[in-house]
């Protein structure tokens, strides 16, 4: 990859919604070059979703996060790719990976209430046969998201002089 491709998903990661022309004067680039570059991320899936970060705690209607940490047990037939596959096709799925250490996937879920949760685990994720053990984690709050702050700045009293 060329680095000024490089340099046109970065900016794009950073604020989906910058206009072509804008990428192209940061870039120093003709604009057909970044709509370009564009299209063929697009075309080759390079460039999934533009996508919005929202705050749902500023929402009035909460949702719960859950992680869910899934131990699988392999087969000839079932290999990870397989059943990270059939996990990630609940529409309460946000993301699927596949990690180390003592289970195989995280799971990121959301739903209405911590029953919700409760019962997907219960009846959608405990009911595929390769699972065999799960690890719920409900998430309490939220700070960072997808490299953005989601907590109000406050002012950094420990240098301020007091008279």
């Amino acid at each position: 990859m060329e680095s000024v491709e490089f340099e046109v998903l970065k900016l794009l990661e950073e604020n989906a919604r910058m206009k072509d022309e804008e990428v192209a004067e940061v870039l120093a680039l003709p604009v057909d070059r970044v709509r370009e570059i564009i299209k063929k991320f697009e075309k080759e899936g390079i460039i999934l979703k533009y996508k919005a970060i929202v705050d749902w705690e500023k929402v009035q209607d909460d949702f719960v996060y859950a992680i869910i940490n899934v131990k699988v047990s392999l087969t000839r037939e079932k290999g990870y790719d397989d059943i990270a596959k059939r996990i990630a096709k609940f529409s309460e799925v946000h993301a699927v990976r596949l990690v180390s250490g003592e289970y195989d996937f995280q799971v990121v879920v959301k739903g209405k209430s911590l029953k919700d949760i409760a019962f997907f685990v219960a009846e959608k994720i405990s009911t595929i046969p390769e699972v065999r053990d799960t690890f719920t984690h409900f998430v309490l709050r939220t700070y960072k998201e997808e490299g953005v702050n989601l907590f109000e700045e406050e002012e950094d009293r420990r240098l301020a002089l007091v008279p």
